[in-house]
């Protein structure tokens, strides 16, 4: 797409761009510190959808590895019926099948241990917050920017996207943490537009014929627009003093043209998502990152699927949920490489993990180990299929029973999921922004 800004023809060498320092309260990020290729920014020409699963999705999806020893020492017994091991240790009832599909194609990385440690805290408001922002803050668990925000400030800084960049952000799930601005101050253009899975604008506005003059009514042919709507437009800016709202509103007319385009889409031969909630979002997403190079990020979230905090009746639900979420994101890849579109990855986190012990009401407590999934981005990510060992903590009563990465093995802290992204998009040194947390490595990155 023309309309995009890239630094084309600069060298090699990593450029350290002159980003404006923040530096209005001291445990902001300074941005002046950033170190951007240019040239593995173009090269990977990166495209996000994010789902992040709320509630604190349970690692036993994607790790049924220690499950014996979870059996002999849990609170109460788990039905084993229904806990299938796959031939990798996927959950067969929960998604595991798609996964072990996936991880056949080389479409799916599975990380295993992230495991929050230095901030042990298992409170739903400040993980998230905390795993949106990708920094550590016991302070002020909300006073950062987003990921989003923050990878938005970075590109618009280094001219790799500007005004002219058509919806660079977009949001089906409003303006979560991975938006918040923090101390940046975030032009509009960089604010998330959002939409549905049914790609419709929710400030779009049909038009009849009470809110045409007789003059435009009898136009050939007839305007999208009219003076009414524009009349309306500016009533609505005279009111709203809710910036965020107003760059809605703002971008109107642009997602409404877009989102038109992007329903005339016809899905290749065979591709054909899940007839659920969050298979229409996944397919929606898709549908727009494989057909704007524009867009960075689309933030998914779990609509659709439900939450994850499990504490009672846990293994059908969770099932179920899981199942969707991984058939779904199946699809989606294979959408994604019919479409050859090798940049485009998928990323799933959640907040925190779950206790592997099975409580008096059938359900998980709040734990320390959790899964992140990164689906797809094969231009620029090597494909590792199962990273990550874990063992059962020995030394615990049967009610707080979990797993943790055992001695030898990789992990890292959530933060890096944040890490991981901004260097997909050309930041060389990215714990600067994670304050001093580097992006999960292991050999992810092929650069």
């Amino acid at each position: 797409m023309e309309r995009r800004v890239f630094l084309k023809g600069l060298s090699l060498v990593t450029m350290s761009a002159l980003f404006p320092s923040l530096a209005n309260a001291s445990t902001a990020v300074d941005l002046s510190q950033v170190q951007f290729d240019a040239n593995i920014y173009n090269n990977n020409d990166a495209q996000t959808i994010m789902i992040f699963l709320y509630g604190g999705a349970s690692e036993l999806g994607g790790n049924l590895t220690n499950l014996d020893d979870v059996q002999a020492q849990s609170q109460n017994q788990y039905n084993l019926n229904q806990l299938t091991k796959t031939t990798n240790n996927f959950w067969s009832q929960a998604g595991g099948e798609a996964m072990e599909r996936m991880l056949s194609n080389g479409d799916m990385n599975i990380f295993r241990t992230c495991y929050r440690k230095t901030h042990e805290s298992r409170s739903h408001g400040v993980c998230i917050a905390e795993s949106q922002r990708g920094i550590l803050d016991v302070e002020d668990p909300t006073y950062a920017a987003g990921i989003c925000s923050t990878l938005g400030k970075v590109l618009a800084n280094s001219a790799s996207i500007n005004e002219e960049t058509i919806l660079p952000f977009l949001t089906m799930e409003g303006e979560s943490g991975l938006f918040a601005t923090g101390p940046f101050d975030v032009e509009a253009y960089l604010r998330p537009a959002a939409f549905n899975e049914s790609l419709a604008n929710p400030y779009s506005r049909n038009l009849n014929y009470h809110m045409y003059t007789d003059a435009e009514w009898n136009q050939d042919p007839r305007e999208s627009d009219t003076q009414m709507s524009r009349d309306m437009d500016d009533f609505v800016e005279s009111l709203n003093q809710k910036q965020s709202i107003q760059n809605a509103f703002n971008k109107r007319a642009t997602l409404d043209t877009f989102m038109q385009e992007q329903n005339n889409v016809v899905l290749p031969d065979g591709i054909e998502y899940p007839n659920t909630t969050f298979g229409r979002r996944l397919k929606a997403a898709v549908n727009v990152v494989t057909g704007n190079e524009d867009t960075k990020v689309v933030s998914v979230g779990g609509g659709g699927l439900g939450g994850w905090d499990d504490h009672s009746n846990a293994i059908d639900a969770y099932g179920d949920r899981m199942t969707d979420l991984m058939e779904a994101i199946e699809v989606a890849m294979s959408h994604i490489n019919m479409m050859g579109k090798d940049n485009v990855n998928i990323v799933v986190f959640t907040e925190f993990g779950r206790n592997a012990n099975l409580n008096d009401s059938e359900g998980w407590d709040h734990g320390n180990t959790n899964n992140v999934f990164i689906f797809g981005g094969k231009r620029y990510l090597n494909s590792l299929g199962i990273v990550g060992e874990t063992e059962l903590q020995p030394t615990q009563q049967n009610n707080r029973l979990y797993t943790q990465p055992t001695a030898s093995s990789y992990t890292f802290e959530p933060y890096a999921v944040a890490a991981s992204i901004y260097k997909m998009y050309g930041v060389t040194n990215p714990e600067v922004l994670t304050k001093g947390y580097g992006a999960i490595d292991a050999g992810l990155f092929k650069v």
